[in-house]
């Protein structure tokens, strides 16, 4: 395999989190493709990279020759097939085995043998993607949080087979790319911080649905009380009511355990379209 430094990184989808991979890979010196379905995808995945570079820069955390240095390492594609000299690909579709499972049995055809093969989910158990492949021992769980180049977290995950060289290889990248690591050695639905946040949404979601206190007072009660930087209702609607519902409901489908299953308001919130911040509502209003 290549000098760690020099690895050559695909990842599939350039929405806001492979974007963020992308980002993140690229100022650390990786040569980067960027794959997703449309040019229009890849140019919005492209046009937030620029921007948040550009902060960078204005804040002198890099300098403009870095920010365009690493630019310049990022190509973009609709093609595939561009994952073959990859030596880490990184999955970042959206967040539905069945999608998932198709990204995996295409990259199982056309990565290259020893090439490790992450997914960025944040509540699918990696054995049963990794299940999509004849190569499960070259599958991990690769999470990255929320906004990517600024959130110092990720998330290893070791599937049922996931290899010790894989899990080295995908933890000397991570660490690389400036970030701090934790390892799921249990391949658990929803692992370790999915499983917390939601489990805390959920019964947030309760509280503020049965009228024990406002989303507000709930909110303050977890920053005040247990120091959290954000309230689990305002982390709702900052990560989208409609992808913590949708975690809640791939972990409570895997376990049974009653503290996912979501309050119906959840649902509700989703079906008319209060997603939180990126609709202009969610627990919250929001000006848009």
């Amino acid at each position: 395999m290549s000098n760690a430094s020099t690895q050559q990184i695909a990842v599939i989808g350039a929405g806001l989190m492979g974007a963020g991979i992308a980002q993140v890979s690229a100022q650390a010196g990786h040569p980067v493709v960027l794959r997703d379905v449309t040019d229009a995808a890849l140019q919005r995945g492209l046009d937030g990279i620029r921007a948040s570079y550009d902060k960078f820069v204005a804040k002198g955390r890099m300098t403009a020759e870095e920010a365009e240095a690493a630019l310049g390492r990022i190509t973009t594609t609709t093609d595939l097939g561009a994952v073959t000299e990859a030596d880490i690909v990184i999955e970042a579709v959206f967040e539905q085995l069945e999608v998932k499972e198709g990204v995996f049995r295409e990259l199982d055809k056309l990565a290259k043998d020893g090439a490790v093969l992450a997914s960025n989910t944040s509540a699918i158990p990696i054995t049963r993607i990794a299940a999509a492949t004849s190569r499960p021992e070259s599958v991990v769980g690769v999470h990255f949080f929320s906004p990517v180049p600024l959130m110092k977290l990720v998330e290893l995950v070791r599937g049922y087979k996931t290899s010790d060289q894989t899990l080295a290889t995908a933890r000397a990248y991570a660490e690389g790319v400036g970030k701090e690591v934790v390892v799921v050695n249990r391949d658990v639905a929803g692992f370790v911080t999915t499983r917390l946040i939601t489990a805390l949404v959920v019964e947030a979601a309760k509280l503020y649905e049965s009228g024990v206190a406002t989303a507000e007072d709930i909110d303050t009660a977890c920053r005040l009380g247990f120091g959290h930087p954000m309230g689990p209702l305002q982390t709702a609607d900052l990560t989208g009511v409609d992808i913590l519902l949708h975690a809640a409901q791939n972990i409570y489908a895997e376990t049974k355990d009653e503290k996912f299953a979501a309050p119906e308001v959840m649902a509700r919130m989703v079906t008319a379209g209060d997603l939180g911040r990126k609709s202009g509502r969610g627990f919250y209003g929001y000006e848009k």
